[in-house]
């Protein structure tokens, strides 16, 4: 296991462009700190976002985990990349000349997978105990270790789109074509959503629900979910809201074992399809 990951990560250091990458992944990590310097108008409100409390200990595991989530495509395009070479520079071809079996091939890709997920996961907690110690109004341990479940969603959420695009990058071997098949099944999942909840259906609550419910298990989508949004958690959203006359709606931010479940599953599929290909196609 440690050969593997050593083979796979001096493939993705000597390149320029993927070290690149990794470092500027890891640094705009990093600039989440510059969200408390934030401040902007809502209309008549004036918003310093440092005075919200996005990094008071719990809901900075929330606010963070959701935040890092969005820089995962520099890491997606490190892993499309890394499949692509294998083809483009005859890397694959050489590997299992050299004995490497073709399931030991998906094994260290995964492990990278793992690896890329589990150190942007690590990276958030050192990062949030740092600002939560700095910035947090409550510093109680059972408050700091409270919601931690969110960081378990992280790598969850993580390594499933990073095997995603590990299938995807085995599927289409070009990088390009890769990056922009992802983005084409993005834009898939919300057309046919669209599409089951068709306007002349509206009003169909069995309709709707069956589409609400289908649609959560799309891989995408049930991503997304893992992690919902944090901001209307914040004080100044709640007032908003209530300034507009709007009614105050019941949300639900915890992390469900149900949605973790189905992302799991999805990872698993991801993996298998990407070593079947790979097991079926002539190189």
């Amino acid at each position: 296991m440690k050969r593997l990951l050593s083979i796979e990560f001096q493939k993705i250091w000597k390149n320029k462009a993927s070290k690149f990458l990794l470092l500027t992944y890891f640094v705009l990590l990093s600039f989440i700190a510059l969200i408390a310097s934030l401040k902007f108008n809502i209309g008549s409100f004036e918003v310093n976002i440092a005075n919200q409390g996005i990094f008071n200990f719990p809901y900075i595991w929330h606010f963070n985990t959701y935040i890092a989530a969005w820089f995962k495509f520099f890491l997606a395009i490190i892993i499309v990349s890394m499949m692509a070479n294998e083809y483009t520079y005859g890397t694959l071809k050489q590997n299992l000349i050299d004995g490497l079996s073709k399931k030991e091939f998906i094994l260290s890709k995964f492990l990278v997978v793992i690896v890329l997920a589990l150190a942007s996961t690590v990276f958030v907690f050192i990062m949030s105990l740092l600002l939560g110690y700095s910035f947090s109004a409550y510093n109680e341990f059972s408050i700091v270790f409270s919601d931690l479940e969110y960081l378990l969603a992280l790598f969850v959420k993580l390594t499933a789109f990073f095997s995603f695009c590990l299938f995807v990058g085995i599927l289409i071997k070009r990088s390009a074509f890769a990056l922009g098949f992802i983005f084409v099944w993005f834009v898939f999942e919300k057309l046919f959503y669209s599409i089951l909840k068709f306007p002349i259906l509206k009003g169909t609550s069995k309709v709707e629900n069956f589409a609400d419910t289908l649609y959560n298990f799309f891989p995408l989508e049930a991503m997304s979910n893992l992690i919902k949004e944090p901001f209307t958690r914040l004080s100044f959203a709640k007032t908003i809201e209530a300034s507009i006359g709007g009614e105050q709606v019941a949300r639900d931010y915890s992390i469900h074992f149900s949605e973790i479940s189905i992302v799991l599953a999805w990872t698993i599929v991801f993996i298998l399809t990407s070593y079947y290909i790979l097991k079926k196609r002539d190189l």
